[in-house]
């Protein structure tokens, strides 16, 4: 496995060694010696499992208590992956990385907690896999508005759509707005 470094350091970007013949392939996806070594040492306790028809933006979400690490890879189709820093003593606080995860890349990203996420869909269907360092905590899930002109996603908008939300992303609020992190 390859960790990449990206604008924001505590953000990595995995890229799997993949062995393939006429058969398929084979990669690993998580393997916790490599993770220790790049300094990931998070422990995982619980998998996700998200399908999403094309147009559809979900995020950009963080839990203010039990707060959250992601690390998360596309199984089928395409998806611009975003992550927000909420951790207002950060150098990158108010910053955002994106990238393409697809199937094809077969790419992973590993958002630590103290991060808003989300994803928007690129392809017909995509269906989206992470693991999660703490438990879902419905009452403690706040949104960051996915347009938030301070944060100012460059979003690969579709046809320059707008993206199909769901009422709580709507409901988001502006950085300037949030509960953050310290």
């Amino acid at each position: 496995m390859k960790f990449i470094t990206t604008t924001i350091p505590d953000v990595l970007l995995i890229q799997p060694q993949v062995h393939g013949d006429e058969r398929g392939f084979f990669l690993e996806t998580y393997r916790q010696d490599l993770f220790q070594s790049a300094g990931i040492t998070a422990q995982f306790v619980q998998d996700n499992h998200s399908g999403s028809r094309k147009g559809i933006l979900r995020g950009l979400h963080y839990q203010i208590r039990f707060s959250q690490g992601k690390l998360v890879r596309v199984a089928a189709g395409e998806v611009f992956d975003v992550a927000v820093d909420c951790r207002k003593s950060s150098p990158t606080f108010g910053k955002w990385v994106g990238f393409r995860l697809s199937d094809t890349n077969k790419l992973s990203v590993w958002i630590p907690p103290g991060f808003a996420h989300g994803f928007y869909v690129l392809s017909d269907w995509a269906e989206i896999f992470y693991k999660a360092t703490d438990y879902y905590a419905p009452e403690w899930e706040r949104t960051l508005r996915w347009d938030d002109p301070d944060v100012n996603i460059i979003w690969p908008l579709i046809d320059e759509s707008s993206p199909v939300l769901s009422q709580k992303d709507l409901n988001g609020k502006l950085l300037s707005e949030i509960e953050t992190f310290e």
